[in-house]
């Protein structure tokens, strides 16, 4: 009986062994796996980047970064815009494929816009009563910055509304510590950004190290200790650099800054550019071609990158690629070269 047993087991193990001869071995069909991964892989990528190709996708153009005060009905300065000038400006960007993201986005490269779009960055410097002002039930009042950019966004699907505020002490006209909370968390709960203006406004060129930190990290841990985040740019008040630039990014255990920007002149790099300059981000003073304007504000900016589409950003709709013509391979910072896409 133990011996039929065996002989069982032996004929067994005999078939097993002939059964095996004609599969492949596991390190084989590992490498298989891995070779047919490798070939999805790169024609994923020929893929993307004949699409890219198709809508001339230039992610290491130029993004218009647009600097707006106070919206009222009287303006002041020509810093000002009435609210039907700003609703204006808004359908404008609207109707030539602008898509707004906020300054963090924009300086920690995650512009996730559709395919063919180009980023405008509309920023708000002094935290005016005109930009926001919440209502008895907590909503934006009409005519306020936000109130009208979320009706023009609501008018244009893919138009978000999505803006970067820098706040100073006044807080949007509160001086109550919780109801400057509610203006702010409002902002951070409907997905605006929060940048840092300095608590005082004052010019910083000339300005100690220590007035200086001063400055930018009072107003810091205050629309801290009111939202619990922490601003990631800072526009510099009058566009003025301090004696060290880096003074504005950097301030011990303060702050931390990842850009810092300018008062209104040009169109700003790509964050994936070696032109990009995070300690001197240009913006464009929003107004129309009138005595210095004729050259260097909004409508003139934005009339020239409509007239040279080949130097505006225009995304490829993937947020995890870099696409760009081969021939602007140069201008890539280094950085950037693993998520590179030329075409």
């Amino acid at each position: 009986m133990r011996l039929r047993i065996l002989s069982g087991l032996g004929l067994l193990a005999a078939a097993t062994i002939l059964s095996g001869c004609d599969s492949q071995p596991s390190t084989v069909k590992l490498a298989d796996t891995k070779a047919d991964a490798a070939a999805k892989l790169k024609a994923s990528k020929v893929a993307k980047a004949q699409f890219a190709a198709k809508i001339k996708a230039n992610e290491l153009g130029q993004i218009p970064v647009l600097m707006f005060h106070r919206i009222i009905d009287k303006p002041g300065s020509t810093d000002d815009r009435t609210p039907q000038q700003f609703r204006a400006d808004l359908e404008r960007l609207a109707r030539e494929g602008y898509v707004p993201i906020t300054a963090a986005e924009m300086v920690t490269g995650k512009i996730d816009i559709p395919a063919g779009k180009h980023p405008v960055v509309l920023t708000f410097d002094d935290s005016s009563p005109s930009q926001l002002t919440l209502n008895e039930v907590g909503v934006p009042a009409p005519n306020t910055a936000v109130a009208i950019l979320q009706e023009v966004a609501a008018k244009h699907p893919g138009f978000r509304p999505k803006a970067t505020f820098y706040v100073t002490r006044d807080m949007f006209g509160k001086t109550v510590p919780e109801e400057q909370a509610q203006t702010l968390v409002w902002l951070k709960d409907n997905g605006f950004d929060i940048g840092n203006h300095t608590r005082d406004h004052i010019n910083l060129r000339g300005r100690s190290q220590k007035e200086v930190e001063e400055q930018i990290g009072s107003i810091g841990k205050q629309i801290n200790s009111l939202t619990h985040i922490n601003p990631v740019t800072i526009a510099l008040p009058y566009g003025n650099q301090p004696s060290k630039r880096e003074w504005a990014l950097h301030g011990g255990k303060l702050y931390n800054h990842q850009g810092a920007f300018l008062a209104g002149y040009t169109p700003a790099a790509s964050p994936f550019s070696k032109a990009f300059d995070p300690v001197g981000i240009p913006r464009i003073k929003v107004m129309e071609k009138k005595g210095d304007c004729k050259q260097f504000c909004s409508e003139a900016w934005l009339d020239w990158l409509k007239t040279n589409p080949d130097m505006i950003y225009t995304s490829d709709g993937d947020v995890s690629t870099v696409a760009y013509p081969k021939f602007k391979t140069p201008y890539l910072r280094k950085a950037f070269v693993k998520w590179s896409l030329p075409y």
